[in-house]
């Protein structure tokens, strides 16, 4: 049927999981067609909301769409829409931010409402009712078991020779949960596709819809100098002998930082061709595989480029060979990243000069986007690193600060902090050598003193801070547009 048609399904307050993690593997025409039904609803005086779980950010099709239409009730677990964004911070969505590779578990568990439709795209749907996914997975495979109802997106732009490319896996639940199997990168461990009750499935609608995942920034010469320091680092880990000398996976966040550290790591020849073990598959990964500086990833989707997904089909068997998509439950998850060792480099929007990292608030109060995976990899790193360029803003704000205005990432989970500046080493320091060493070696020469005579201006202390100072940086900000004249003095 039409997504129109399907669209009539759903009604004001139902809840609805959706496929994909990012833009990659996301359905399109079916949002779109709620959100035009809960347009015209609105228009007759009726109310139209529901709620919505998805693997993480969505393409503009599903959050822009369904933000813009004022038809989301709330939403979990992460979003980078700036309609959404927006509706997020003046409450015409509720939000609950989430660890990615909580959220299928805790609807299973019972602890937030399960989905009465699950919508989801795919490449294929077989007559045995196997659905073949795209690019992304999520979590897939808990809202098709879940959900009372099914809609499918078969999305043609993609083709069924996309089989194989996935590793569809569930756990146990606890008391019964066994460790998950996956004890190298490469392991497969579940099915290729998701099998469904023929029964749950509602309506199938047929798109040809290209991936809505847009070029990220281009890489500059800050986050070219932040990938060098990283690929520093861990060369000099390597030659102190605390990296083995055959490497380990690499988890990254996505971005241009990111990015610009693969690049890094392929082009320093200290470092071996390595593994990945990580959630999104970015522009940079499909390069290296290709010149052999990755050997295999595993991730939840492939967040690239349209002229990188192009290579990638126009070269299955290799990749096929070299990559393989998982639940985020799977790609995410505490206990195989333990496990396998993974060296984890998640950015920060913020830093104090303690090491504690805002991944997620501007000023301590707007959502930004949500602490995605950082939280899974962090906590549970070999050895775990963030970045972020040492000022945002055109130097107007210092992205280290006495203080934290949010708090997504302990000190205790965070290892090593790296800016365009140098590497702040914070293993085995006590608090007081933990803020001297990121302002000597991580924060932008301009707010190098501010934030030693902030130190000042605290007493003796094992974690020395001055509560009516703490956040003076944050409030200059606010009050004038810069941080560069904050004064400490009382």
């Amino acid at each position: 049927m039409s997504a129109q048609e399907a669209a009539e399904f759903v009604n004001d307050g139902d809840i609805i999981g959706f496929s994909g993690f990012t833009p990659a593997g996301c359905p399109k025409e079916v949002p779109t067609a709620i959100a035009h039904k809960a347009e015209r609803l609105h228009a007759e005086g009726k109310p139209f909301q529901i709620g919505m779980y998805t693997g993480a950010s969505t393409g503009d099709s599903l959050d822009g769409m369904l933000a813009r239409a004022h038809a989301i009730k709330f939403r979990t677990p992460y979003q980078s829409n700036k309609d959404l964004r927006a509706a997020l911070n003046t409450h015409d969505a509720h939000y609950f931010d989430m660890h990615l590779s909580m959220l299928a578990q805790e609807l299973r568990y019972g602890f937030l409402p399960k989905p009465k439709f699950a919508i989801v795209e795919a490449c294929d749907l077989t007559d045995d009712s196997e659905i073949i996914p795209t690019v992304g997975v999520g979590i897939l495979p808990t809202i098709c078991r879940l959900a009372d109802h099914i809609i499918v997106e078969i999305n043609e732009a993609l083709p069924k020779q996309l089989r194989g490319l996935h590793d569809i896996y569930e756990p146990a639940d606890p008391p019964v949960r066994r460790e998950i199997p996956v004890y190298h990168v490469s392991d497969r461990i579940g099915k290729d596709c998701v099998k469904v009750d023929p029964k749950k499935i509602i309506a199938v609608v047929h798109t040809n819809r290209p991936i809505e995942v847009g070029a990220f920034a281009p890489t500059d010469e800050t986050t070219e100098r932040i990938g060098a320091n990283v690929a520093l680092f861990l060369e000099q880990e390597m030659k102190a002998g605390r990296i083995p000398s055959t490497f380990l996976p690499i988890q990254s966040g996505v971005g241009n930082i990111a990015n610009a550290v693969l690049g890094a790591l392929g082009e320093n020849p200290h470092i071996p061709a390595f593994e990945m073990y990580t959630e999104v598959v970015q522009d940079a990964v499909i390069g290296l595989m290709k010149e052999g500086h990755i050997k295999f990833a595993s991730g939840c989707s492939l967040t690239i480029s349209q002229n990188a997904l192009n290579q990638v089909l126009a070269d299955l068997d290799f990749f096929k060979q070299r990559l393989v998509l998982r639940p985020e439950e799977i790609s995410n998850n505490p206990e195989v990243a333990r496990r396998l060792g993974l060296i984890t480099i998640n950015t920060a929007l913020e830093a104090d000069i303690y090491g504690n990292i805002n991944s997620t608030h501007v000023l301590g109060t707007k959502m930004m986007n949500g602490i995605g995976g950082s939280g899974d990899f962090a906590r549970n790193a070999y050895i775990s690193i963030f970045t972020t360029p040492s000022t945002a803003k055109g130097g107007l704000i210092s992205s280290i600060v006495p203080m934290v205005s949010h708090l997504d990432h302990s000190e205790h989970s965070v290892k090593v902090l790296i800016t365009e500046q140098g590497i702040a080493d914070l293993r085995g320091k006590s608090p007081i050598q933990r803020a001297e060493t990121i302002i000597e070696n991580c924060v932008a020469p301009e707010y190098k003193p501010m934030l030693r005579d902030y130190l000042a201006h605290t007493k003796v202390s094992h974690t020395q801070h001055n509560l009516s100072l703490a956040f003076r940086m944050h409030e200059q900000f606010a009050k004038t547009g810069s941080m560069k004249e904050t004064s400490f003095d009382i």
